[in-house]
């Protein structure tokens, strides 16, 4: 709201000062700013407010250590991660930037269906919660909007260059370049690092190719917010990883949307993707001041609001910066939580078909509950998935030059 403002004060009436909205280094620093005081300054008062309405956390008796000391804590912590991400993206974004009206969307929509699990949850005493069947049709409804947003939309494009840029005697020469509707994306680790979707799903005709690329976005939307509702299973965990995800996709927008440094490290560039700077960095300080709260042990606990909204966005950020197949590395604990929960109930279900009586991999899942199995403190479980998290954060950067 406040990008239009003082891009015509600055063009119109030439007001000093007016020009720095046009940074998107100064922008993304006030989003990131106003986002961790909306947390931490009005976080008491969400949490009071929850606290009034009993909007408790049911908690199932697993046997963990702790476990009883968490139930009645305030849940539903979400509404503070979307309001600090909502409003300062609203302020600061250019809102005619469809990668912003995206997450705009993404942020909302997932955000619903995650509340509407934890009201189930909370206000009908269903430990259950919304129905798995309608959270995926949640999903795959906002699956389908990115999906095709990505494929039709005609802003959403890269651009190629011709020449490439070089610098001589500090002159740096424009090189003549085309924007490309192109289905293109990145592959980590490989030289030539490009793979086109339409020249892979191709084969079976173009016209269905924009079907299966739709189905492509669907998985990864589905899988990376249901891996960051799993790993949001302990005070910390999923906000903690997801500010160390945001801050790494942070970087890869600021570099994909700028040209010079785009073509200096050999990546693609996209157009209008350094906006989604000012989104990242809102996501990471509401993560990082929910944090102030969430932190064991916890005063207050995202939900579902907070967990399926926070996956969701990185797999839209990730989409659109042309990165997704670095998911697995970049979201690593998702990836690694997510295939515990799996392996688990797969390996159970085979050893009761075959002998009878079901055996498990892990003392329990998902993997951090195995850790609080073994005994092992809640603060320092966090901590080290905090430390592997950058790790693998570190790694994913990695692959700009790794090829």
């Amino acid at each position: 709201m406040l990008y239009p403002i003082f891009e015509y004060l600055d063009q119109v009436w030439d007001l000093p000062g007016a020009g720095v909205f046009r940074y998107i280094s100064f922008r993304a620093g006030m989003a990131a700013i106003l986002s961790l005081i909306i947390t931490i300054t009005f976080g008491h008062r969400i949490i009071n407010w929850i606290r009034n309405r009993q909007i408790g956390e049911t908690v199932r008796d697993l046997g963990l250590e702790g476990q009883a000391q968490k139930k009645g804590t305030p849940t539903m912590g979400g509404i503070m991660i979307i309001a600090a991400i909502i409003i300062p993206t609203l302020l600061f974004g250019d809102l005619d930037n469809i990668y912003i009206i995206l997450l705009l969307i993404t942020t909302l929509w997932l955000g619903a269906i995650g509340f509407l699990d934890d009201y189930i949850k909370v206000f009908k005493k269903n430990k259950e919660g919304l129905k798995g069947r309608f959270k995926i049709v949640g999903q795959i409804g906002i699956g389908v909007i990115v999906g095709a947003t990505l494929y039709f939309h005609e802003d959403v494009v890269i651009r190629e260059f011709s020449t490439p840029v070089s610098v001589e005697s500090g002159i740096v020469e424009t090189p003549a370049f085309q924007d490309v509707k192109a289905l293109k994306t990145t592959i980590p680790f490989v030289k030539n690092n490009e793979l086109n979707y339409e020249r892979l799903l191709g084969f079976l005709g173009e016209a269905v190719t924009p079907f299966l690329y739709i189905l492509v976005v669907i998985f990864i939307i589905t899988a990376v917010s249901n891996g960051a509702n799993i790993t949001d299973g302990i005070d910390g965990l999923a906000a903690g990883t997801s500010a160390i995800i945001g801050l790494t996709i942070a970087i890869f927008a600021y570099l994909s949307g700028n040209a010079i440094f785009s073509q200096y490290l050999n990546i693609m560039y996209i157009p209008n993707s350094g906006e989604l700077v000012i989104f990242a960095s809102a996501f990471i300080g509401a993560c990082i001041g929910f944090l102030w709260y969430n932190a064991y042990p916890a005063q207050v606990f995202m939900g579902d609001t907070g967990s399926l909204m926070l996956g969701g966005a990185i797999a839209v950020m990730a989409l659109t910066l042309r990165k997704e197949l670095l998911i697995p590395v970049m979201c690593g604990i998702f990836v690694i939580e997510n295939l515990s929960v799996v392996m688990q109930v797969g390996y159970f279900k085979y050893t009761k078909k075959k002998y009878g009586e079901g055996r498990r991999i892990f003392l329990m899942s998902p993997l951090h509950h195995h850790y609080q199995k073994r005994n092992i403190p809640e603060a320092k479980i966090v901590t080290r998935f905090w430390i592997v998290g950058i790790l693998l954060a570190v790694v994913t950067l990695a692959t700009l030059k790794l090829r």
